[in-house]
């Protein structure tokens, strides 16, 4: 499957959806949602999002109706951003070939824009709806694995164990932990939220999860070597930036050839987890190898 025509056809239908949830230009106040739009429909490759709905594909269901969770993984991912750029995180100037949301707006309105787009994410997969074909313990499970892949026990504590790592002689054990949750946590309940909403059976959803777990990991060491190899042009960020802030990576573990087999390796057991299913997972056997082959 060329990868290519779905990747652009899912992410302008996630890209209209999102910019209906900041649509009103005299919402107040004003300065909030300029800061959030700002980040929010600034682009980007809308993986997550993108993956939800393959997901829900892969096991028979293609409707409209997820579209609101599969939108509050990108909210939360662009909270997420937002945070890792101030000063007191990564303290970077550019993201997605742009002035951070800081540089722009200062350093109080991004913390509040990126918790203001934390909260709509829950707000998003919560709003009653009477013509709704999830039931509302579906609904339920959607947000606990929301919650599980957002906090504590996913992708904010992953950013506890990157914060501590810095400068340290770690494992490479220990930088798997760190990747698996802060990188991997999101991608799983990303998979596992569309594998849900399309109604996977236990072992479908097994299968899916044991994808999103592979795939998460080599989504990461592809984002090390790229932050190694690639220039600023491609990230729209600053490269070699892991270096300098005292990280270690897969590439200072491996070698760049070596991290990107490990990467390879990983989407093949990606692939090898979606077996049992047929065509329909089409789009998640790309993704797979789309993430390790992407330049940015």
């Amino acid at each position: 499957m060329d990868i290519q025509p779905y990747l652009e056809q899912q992410r302008q239908k996630i890209d209209r959806f999102l910019a209906t949830l900041l649509s009103d230009e005299q919402a107040a106040p004003k300065a909030l949602y300029d800061s959030m739009r700002y980040s929010l429909l600034g682009g980007g490759k809308r993986i997550r999002p993108i993956l939800t709905l393959a997901a829900a594909e892969s096991v028979g269901y293609a409707g409209e109706a997820v579209l609101p969770y599969a939108a509050s993984l990108e909210l939360i991912h662009t909270y997420s951003l937002i945070h890792d750029d101030l000063p007191a995180m990564d303290n970077d100037d550019y993201r997605r070939g742009r002035l951070t949301n800081h540089k722009v707006f200062g350093e109080g309105l991004a913390v509040l824009a990126g918790d203001a787009l934390l909260t709509m994410a829950f707000e998003l997969c919560s709003r009653p709806v009477t013509d709704h074909p999830f039931d509302p313990a579906r609904r339920v499970q959607v947000i606990h694995e929301l919650a599980l892949g957002a906090g504590h026990r996913g992708m904010v504590g992953g950013q506890v164990l990157d914060i501590q790592a810095e400068n340290q002689d770690i494992s490479v054990e220990t930088l798997q932990t760190i990747h698996r949750y802060k990188t991997g946590k999101l991608i799983r309940a990303a998979v596992r939220i569309g594998g849900i909403l399309g109604g996977a059976s236990p072992s479908q959803l097994e299968s899916l999860t044991a994808y999103a777990e592979a795939i998460g990991l080599a989504f990461q060491i592809a984002d090390d070597v790229l932050n190694l190899t690639g220039s600023r042009e491609e990230l729209g960020k600053d490269a070699g930036t892991d270096a300098k802030r005292g990280k270690k990576t897969y590439p200072a573990f491996y070698g760049i050839e070596g991290a990107r087999r490990r990467a390879d390796e990983c989407v093949a057991r990606a692939i090898e987890y979606l077996h049992e299913f047929d065509e329909r997972a089409a789009p998640l056997r790309g993704l797979a190898t789309y993430i390790v082959n992407r330049r940015h």
